[in-house]
């Protein structure tokens, strides 16, 4: 069991009555990960998460934290294992001190001890005695990281933490998950924005209806793409032709007075040459590798019917 991923989900599902939320979901968080998982609003990423944590049952298949199944292990699975879905609730009434405390008393012995250490950890130390009811968005999904924090996990999980934040406090909330990162806490990260993953994820899956369409690194990812080239000749047209007769050269249209084509590094350097024998001068040959967000629209836009939005609750 020590061996165990933090995080195993194997042929996840769950219907509400004709619609499936999440559809045969297989993923695995190893140890060290920030692990993004990555899909539109409407994927079924928060419905995963609330079984990834016990919270609803799955119609099939099964998760392991570090081995234990929340369904038949109860709330000894979730020991080292913390977060929120869908955001932190908090006592508006009490003080941030109060509500950890609160918190704390339901985790035993020792554990109030810690509650100033992980206000400091996000930065509330100074507004510990302020009411929660007077606290900005930024702030509530600091203090429920704080409150997460205090079971010390080993694993955390994320719902959106930055959704609703303006761009200081995305800000200030990404450099916390790297902070939280460098503690060699392992972080599954639920998100539907492609430059806070790309920031902070080594690995990711993405998901489209449900299902995981991509899991892997973003690197890998990225060498899935064919890399497009843009040439510029003095002769656009005749350039063109060129290109079409080269092997390996593929896709090739002309757009805005430009060619452009595919290719790998070997047909790319035979077209130079075919292009230098055949007397066309050309000014610009670059390669333009494909945007995440471009692979990202392309592994999950829509071309049928919008997918249904996720149930408010189990």
């Amino acid at each position: 069991m020590s061996d165990a991923p933090p995080l195993a989900a194997r042929g996840l599902v769950k219907r509400y009555g004709g619609l499936v939320a999440v559809d045969d979901v297989d993923l695995t968080v190893e140890a060290g990960d920030v692990f993004g998982y990555l899909g539109p609003n409407g994927a079924g990423k928060t419905t995963s998460l609330r079984m990834m944590l016990g919270l609803i049952r799955p119609t099939s298949g099964c998760v392991e934290l570090f081995g234990r199944d929340p369904l038949l292990a109860g709330a000894r699975a979730l020991d080292g294992v913390a977060g929120f879905v869908e955001g932190p609730r908090f006592y508006p009434y009490l003080s941030a001190r109060e509500n950890l405390e609160l918190l704390a008393d339901y985790d035993g012995a020792g554990t109030r001890a810690r509650v100033r250490e992980v206000l400091e950890l996000v930065e509330l130390a100074d507004r510990a005695s302020d009411r929660v009811g007077g606290y900005s968005h930024g702030m509530k999904q600091r203090l429920g990281i704080a409150a997460s924090l205090l079971r010390r996990p080993r694993l955390l999980l994320l719902d959106e933490p930055t959704t609703g934040l303006d761009p200081a406090g995305m800000r200030d909330m990404r450099e916390l998950v790297r902070r939280l990162a460098a503690e060699r806490i392992t972080i599954l990260l639920s998100s539907h924005l492609l430059y806070e993953v790309e920031e902070l994820c080594n690995r990711v899956a993405i998901v489209r209806r449900g299902r995981v369409v991509y899991e892997g690194t973003l690197s890998d990812l990225k060498a899935t793409a064919a890399t497009h080239y843009r040439l510029r000749a003095a002769d656009a047209e005749t350039a063109a032709r060129a290109c079409a007769t080269v092997g390996g050269i593929a896709d090739v249209r002309l757009e805005s007075g430009d060619v452009r084509f595919t290719g790998g590094d070997d047909a790319v350097a035979a077209l130079t040459v075919a292009l230098g024998r055949a007397g066309i001068g050309f000014t610009a040959l670059v390669p333009e590798t494909a945007s995440l967000e471009e692979l990202f629209l392309g592994l999950t836009e829509e071309h049928d019917a919008p997918a249904a939005a996720e149930p408010e609750a189990a």
